[in-house]
Formats: structure tokens, C-alpha cells, sequence
């Protein structure tokens, strides 16, 4: 399944960039490094990659400046490299489109587990609501999700979300009113079978809604905090 799977680790370390590719290739996934922001970006927007490995603070460009450049046309998941200490990178990692990080030193297995939760789909969702022809639609009165097209448009306007962003809408919109613990929303949205940082989840709803709110702020509310839980979406009725 993973011979034709392309995954970019950027770094400036260079035995950081080798023990990857390493790991990767065993795997079978096809590995290219690039050692600074520049050289990466350049890459990435020439080639399309099934996830970048990116590191934070990097010569030239950094992760995060990667990042925004790379959102303005690609969606191509990111696993970010961060040091400790370098939490408030993260968190505008993630407000600028990243979908997981992990932090330095890191086991190389443990990337490779994250490398799969970020690449891995599920294949086998049952939609809320169909339209008449085979095509996939989940649709609500303020918001329509395309499945087929991977497309969320709210009040008629389309929303532009990262991969893992329209997961989580997704997973949420399968199941009206269905509250989900954060714990359930690592192991659901992100595939985690290990503890992750239940902050990631807060960061993607946060991010989530913002991006929902800018076009419709009715469709931003169907993503309800249920405090000392988790979340879920509810359909209100007018």
C-alpha cells in the first residue's frame, strides 16, 4: 500500500534527515529530504507529497513560514519536529495548517506511527444525507460536505480546511448530537492506538471554527464544547 506514497523530511540536522528516511523507506514509502525552509517549500509546491516531515526552527525559512506559504495552494499534511520548550510554535503551527507534531528527542518509531495516523483514511463512513445520484453528500442547513470531493461549504461559500480539519468535521457530522471525549477524537480522527496530547484536539476545533466562522457563524455553532467531556455537533433547529 505504501510503494507509491511520497513523504518529504525536512531538517537541517543531517543525521536527523538519515535516521528518517531510514525508518520511512523501511516502510516502503518513497523519501525525499530537503535541509532548509527554502529548499522545501520549493519542493513541496513542485511535488505532490502525502505528508511533510517539517522542522521548526530551520536556516533560511522556517517550519512555520513554510507553512503559511505552502496553505496558500497546497493542503499536504504536516507533522511538525519541535523542540521542548517551543510550545507556543506549536500552537501557531497548528493555527497556520499543521496536523501533528512531536517533539525532540523522538523515537523514530514513534514518527513512523504518526506518519501512518496522518496518512490513514477511513473508507467506510455511512453519510447522514444523500443526493439522488451516487454522489456523497452530508447536508444540513447551513452546511454541505462533499465527501467525494473532500469539499465543506458553509451557507454557500466554500471553506478551505487542512486534511485533519475536515476529519474532524466529518467524524463530528456522522453523528449528530454524539458526544466524543478528546481521548476518542485522538483514536477516531487521528488514529492514535497510544496517548497523545489531548491539546491537539482543542487547537483543530478552535481552528476549525474560525475558519467555519468567517463564512457562516451558524455553521461554526454546530460544533458545540460540552464542557468537562469533549464535543459534538448539534443541529439547531430554528
Amino acid at each position: 500500500m505504501s510503494e507509491h506514497i511520497a513523504v518529504l523530511v525536512v531538517d537541517d540536522e543531517d543525521r536527523i534527515r538519515r535516521l528518517l528516511k531510514m525508518y520511512l523507506e523501511r516502510e516502503g514509502y518513497e523519501v525525499d529530504e530537503a535541509e532548509n525552509g527554502a529548499i522545501a517549500l520549493e519542493m513541496a509546491l513542485e511535488k505532490d507529497y502525502h505528508c511533510i516531515i517539517l522542522d521548526i526552527m530551520m536556516p533560511e525559512k522556517n517550519g512555520l513560514e513554510v507553512i503559511a506559504e505552502l496553505r496558500e495552494q497546497k493542503t499536504t499534511p504536516i507533522l511538525l519536529l519541535t523542540a521542548k520548550g517551543e510550545e507556543v510554535d506549536r500552537v501557531q503551527g497548528f493555527e497556520l495548517g499543521a496536523d501533528d507534531y512531536i517533539v525532540k528527542p523522538f523515537s523514530p518509531r514513534e514518527v513512523v506511527l504518526r506518519v501512518k495516523a496522518v496518512l490513514r483514511r477511513s473508507v467506510t463512513i455511512s453519510p447522514i444525507s444523500t443526493s439522488t445520484s451516487s454522489k456523497e453528500l452530508v447536508v444540513f442547513p447551513n452546511l454541505i460536505i462533499d465527501h467525494d470531493a473532500h469539499r465543506v461549504t458553509a451557507d454557500g461559500a466554500e471553506v478551505n480546511l487542512t486534511p485533519k480539519e475536515y476529519e474532524l468535521l466529518y467524524f463530528l457530522a456522522k453523528s449528530p448530537d454524539k458526544v466524543f471525549d478528546r481521548e476518542q477524537l485522538l483514536k477516531e480522527v487521528w488514529h492514535y492506538d497510544f496517548f497523545g496530547d489531548l491539546r491537539t484536539v482543542d487547537t483543530h476545533v478552535k481552528r476549525l471554527r474560525e475558519k467555519l466562522n468567517r463564512v457562516s457563524e451558524k455553521a461554526a455553532k454546530m460544533i458545540v464544547t460540552v464542557w468537562g467531556v469533549g464535543y459534538k455537533f448539534e443541529v439547531f433547529n430554528e
